[in-house]
């Protein structure tokens, strides 16, 4: 029996299966992570069956962390600072946040960059937003042809936004249902100097779904946000 090759595609699995439930896709790439010992089967007390990375697996993914931290680093960049402006403009905002979300296939994992929330204690006002950032040209273009996860952020997000570092593409190359904005980065470890829209992202009117508000429930929004930065005309809030 020959050795599985693990490729980009087995890691980028191996992290999604990590951050969630767990629900096998039953396709070839499950079977090759299953053949190399770095997804096991479970089967809960229903009988239904769910894959849990195995202690193999969870190596594979801490040498990919390793070998991907200096090159992300650019990346990491652009999201922190997509996330202090969204914060700046009185958002609550998320980084990394993992959410199921219903796509015409079936389920998603929805794991943009920046997720952001107004804060608002009036439901039809949240306008949740999602960006998401790409540095490299590859990167994106691999991105483009996953129309799936595009469909996930747009069930999270009433607007989804590209933020894109300039020169790697056109925004025309980004499809129409998503804004994009043009990132200005002094260096490889800089902050962006500027984000300039290009495209404005159409904006629908969303409720936030219960996954998503449990989602945000079990995570932390970044630090930065203050309280007379929100609602505009409201009073503060007495706290003596």
């Amino acid at each position: 029996m020959h050795a599985v090759q693990i490729t980009v595609v087995h890691r980028r699995r191996l992290r999604e299966v990590y951050r969630s439930a767990g629900w096998p896709s039953q396709d070839g790439v499950e079977i090759e992570l299953l053949a190399a010992g770095l997804l096991a089967r479970e089967r809960g007390p229903l009988g239904h069956e769910t894959l849990r990375v195995t202690d193999a697996g969870i190596a594979v993914l801490a040498e990919t962390l390793q070998k991907n931290r200096a090159a992300r680093s650019p990346h990491e960049d652009l999201v922190e600072a997509v996330a202090e402006a969204m914060t700046r403009a009185g958002r609550l905002a998320w980084r990394g946040l993992a959410v199921r979300a219903k796509v015409a296939t079936g389920w998603a994992m929805a794991m943009p960059d920046v997720f952001s929330i107004r804060h608002t204690s009036v439901e039809a006002y949240v306008e949740p937003v999602v960006h998401e950032i790409k540095v490299q040209r590859g990167d994106l273009l691999a991105d483009l042809r996953r129309p799936t996860k595009r469909e996930a952020y747009l069930q999270i997000g009433g607007e989804c936004w590209y933020v894109i570092r300039r020169g790697i593409a056109e925004p025309d190359e980004v499809p129409p249902e998503c804004g994009v904005m043009v990132a200005d980065v002094a260096g490889h470890d800089a902050l962006p100097v500027r984000l300039e829209v290009a495209r404005a992202a159409p904006k629908r009117p969303m409720r936030v779904a219960f996954p998503t508000w449990m989602a945000l429930a079990r995570a932390t929004p970044i630090a930065g946000w203050r309280l007379d930065d929100a609602q505009p005309g409201l009073a503060p809030i007495d706290t003596s």
